[in-house]
């Protein structure tokens, strides 16, 4: 279940009857959108409400009238899938900074100026949304308001998603510690282990996350590593 604090109201009204559940409002539209997902994951109680605000319970006569069934799962599926999520004002503001900051930093991070070959900085994708008036849905998906937003900023930036191809050696005192975290972070397109204990591999990563592999890198080999841009995934 979801913390109380990240929920918002689910509402159907049918047959003169209100029926309420708390739910987390992205799991809620994955659902309605047709993603297979347990409802337990996406609510913040295992109760159906007359009135979610009061914790009034909705009567079992109510739930067989309307839903022929008082099973949860059943009936909470319906309200997620046929009813309206509602948000307060607070609620709405608060999940529209979140859903944006979101968007800014997927771009970021998986996009890239293909005039350069490098990643916008957050401040000029934030930049071209406001000059475009990007409209921040809280209720859309990430991978709606991502699509949406590139729509709406390309002309006004060059950019596009593009992965690139990165060489990484890693000398043999810290190729041990290094293999298990890089494969676990990044996918590696070949790999190979020299005579002397180090670790060379080739891997391919989104665009704008060329700064967040040199980050582990140095990290992981104390400034040892070396790193070569192949080119850009064609």
């Amino acid at each position: 279940m979801i913390p109380l604090d990240k929920a918002v109201v689910a509402r159907l009204e049918s047959h003169g009857e209100r029926f309420e559940i708390l739910v987390d409002p992205d799991l809620a539209h994955k659902i309605r959108q047709g993603e297979q997902m347990d409802i337990e994951d996406a609510v913040a109680a295992i109760h159906i409400f007359e009135n979610a605000g009061r914790g009034e319970r909705a009567s079992d006569e109510a739930l067989m009238k309307v839903f022929h069934s008082t099973d949860f799962e059943t009936i909470a599926r319906q309200i997620i899938e046929k009813g309206e999520i509602h948000l307060t004002a607070e609620q709405r503001r608060q999940l529209i900074a979140e859903k944006r900051q979101q968007v800014i930093n997927f771009i970021a991070r998986h996009a890239l100026n293909p005039q350069t070959g490098t990643p916008h900085p957050p401040t000029r994708i934030e930049a071209a949304m406001e000059e475009a008036r990007v409209n921040i849905d809280p209720i859309h998906s990430l991978d709606d308001l991502v699509k949406e937003t590139m729509k709406a900023i390309r002309p006004l930036i060059p950019i596009r998603f593009e992965e690139i191809r990165v060489a990484v050696k890693i000398p043999s005192d810290h190729a041990p510690r290094a293999y298990g975290e890089i494969q676990k972070r990044w996918t590696i397109d070949k790999e190979e282990w020299q005579k002397d204990g180090a670790w060379i591999c080739v891997l391919r990563i989104p665009g704008g996350m060329q700064d967040d592999l040199f980050a582990d890198v140095n990290r992981l080999t104390k400034g040892t590593g070396e790193i070569r841009l192949l080119g850009r995934v064609t």
